[in-house]
């Protein structure tokens, strides 16, 4: 697949509920959103950057997705799903692989920010269609199929002071 250079243009797709749980389980932070981009572009072209947020009624919420839009991300945002049961989901697999499909033929590179194996598949299909794939996770909770689904993966954990707040 073709090397980083800087006429590339690079989509970012960041699963924030896949990196804030990870980011808080293991090391009670917060991500840095803003250097999560700045590494994820590279000195390369960034032509979309998003963010897949979940929105579950807590109070900091919106500065957060505030946050987000003033570092230059789009906020996707997808309210939380109680079912009868109690149990609750939300999760933007289909909407991020969506997107990433949608932009294949505008961009480069595709940076997934997240750990989710499910989105192996996808990395797949994009480097078929010529598409650079790299990944950005913390490797100790990063599936190994999608470690090994991707051009580059970026472990958060080798530099996580620079990675979290």
């Amino acid at each position: 697949m073709t090397d980083i250079h800087p006429g590339q243009r690079v989509a970012v797709l960041a699963d924030s509920q896949n990196l804030y749980h990870t980011a808080q389980s293991k090391y009670t932070r917060n991500i840095d959103y803003s250097a999560l981009l700045e590494k994820a572009v590279q000195d390369r072209t960034l032509t979309r950057a998003i963010a897949y947020v979940i929105r579950a009624d807590h109070e900091e919420e919106e500065s957060f997705f505030d946050a987000l839009v003033d570092i230059g991300f789009e906020t996707k945002i997808k309210d939380i799903k109680t079912f009868a049961d109690g149990s609750k989901k939300a999760d933007w697999d289909v909407g991020m692989s969506l997107d990433a499909v949608t932009l294949a033929d505008h961009v480069d590179t595709v940076v997934l920010c997240t750990g989710d194996g499910d989105f192996s598949r996808l990395c797949s299909h994009l480097r078929h269609e010529g598409v650079r794939v790299e990944a950005m996770g913390f490797q100790t909770s990063t599936s190994e199929d999608l470690v090994e689904a991707v051009d580059e993966f970026i472990d958060l954990e080798e530099r996580h002071e620079t990675f979290l707040l």
